[in-house]
C-alpha cells in the first residue's frame, strides 16, 4: 500500500472507525437500558412551547440541517483557502464535518431508536433518533471553526470571542429537543461524535508537526499542497 494511503488509514480511518464502534455501543446500550427521566424532559419541552420559541428553534434547527451545514462548510473552506493560500485548514474543517456525517449515517443504519413520544414539530426523517445528525454536524462545523480561529488569531480577546461559536451547536441541540425530534442522550452522544471528529482532524491534519507522505506529483516546488 502506498505510504500516503497507509497514513490515511492509520491516522484518519482507524480512529473514525473506533468512534463508530463506540457510538454503536452507546446506541445499543440506550436501546436496551434507556435512561430514566428522558421522557419527562421530552414532555417538559413540549409543555413549554410558545410561538416565539417555535420560530427561534425552527431557525436553529435549520442551521443544523444538511444543506446549510454543507453550504457554510464549503464557503468557509473557500475563504480559508483564498486567505491562507494553503490546504491544511480547509481540509481539516471539511474532513471533520465529513467524518461526523459518516459516523452518524452508519450508526443510524445499525441503531433503530424511536423518536420521543411527543408531538414532533418537524418532518421525521427515516433515520433513527440516535444520534442527532443536526447536532453532530453543527458541533463539527462550529466547534471545529472555533478551535481553528483560536489557533490562528493573535489577540486574547479575539481568541475568547471565537469560542462563542460553540453556542451554535448548543442552541441547535436544545432546538432539536424542544421540537420533539430527539432524546437528551441523542444530542449528548452527538457532541461526542462531533468533538471527537474535530479532535482527530486537528491532531492529524491541522497539526503541522504531522508529515504526510504526499507524492511528488502533488508538490509545487519545495512545498506540499497539504501544508
Amino acid at each position: 500500500m502506498p505510504p500516503l494511503l497507509t497514513q490515511v488509514a492509520k491516522r484518519l480511518l482507524l480512529p473514525v472507525a473506533i468512534l463508530f464502534a463506540v457510538m454503536v455501543g452507546l446506541g445499543l446500550l440506550l436501546a436496551h437500558l434507556p435512561i430514566g427521566g428522558e421522557d419527562g424532559i421530552n414532555r417538559a419541552f413540549e409543555a413549554h412551547r410558545n410561538p416565539p420559541m417555535n420560530v427561534i428553534t425552527g431557525i436553529f434547527s435549520l442551521i443544523g440541517s444538511t444543506p446549510v451545514i454543507i453550504g457554510v462548510t464549503a464557503l468557509v473552506a473557500i475563504i480559508l483557502r483564498v486567505r491562507l493560500h494553503r490546504w491544511r485548514e480547509p481540509l481539516y474543517l471539511c474532513l471533520a464535518v465529513s467524518a461526523q456525517a459518516l459516523v452518524f449515517l452508519f450508526t443510524t443504519l445499525v441503531i433503530d431508536r424511536e423518536r420521543p413520544a411527543v408531538h414532533k414539530m418537524d418532518d421525521s426523517p427515516p433515520t433513527s433518533s440516535f444520534p442527532s445528525g443536526h447536532t453532530s454536524a453543527a458541533v463539527a462545523l462550529y466547534v471545529g471553526l472555533a478551535f481553528l480561529l483560536f489557533t490562528m488569531l493573535h489577540h486574547t480577546w479575539a481568541k475568547r470571542l471565537a469560542w462563542l461559536l460553540v453556542l451554535v451547536p448548543i442552541l441547535v441541540a436544545l432546538s432539536r429537543l424542544y421540537r420533539g425530534m430527539h432524546h437528551p442522550t441523542d444530542v449528548t452522544a452527538s457532541f461526542l461524535n462531533g468533538c471527537t471528529c474535530v479532535a482527530i482532524m486537528a491532531r492529524n491534519v491541522l497539526n503541522r508537526s504531522v508529515d504526510w507522505a504526499v507524492p511528488d506529483r502533488f508538490r509545487f516546488g519545495s512545498r506540499r499542497v497539504a501544508h
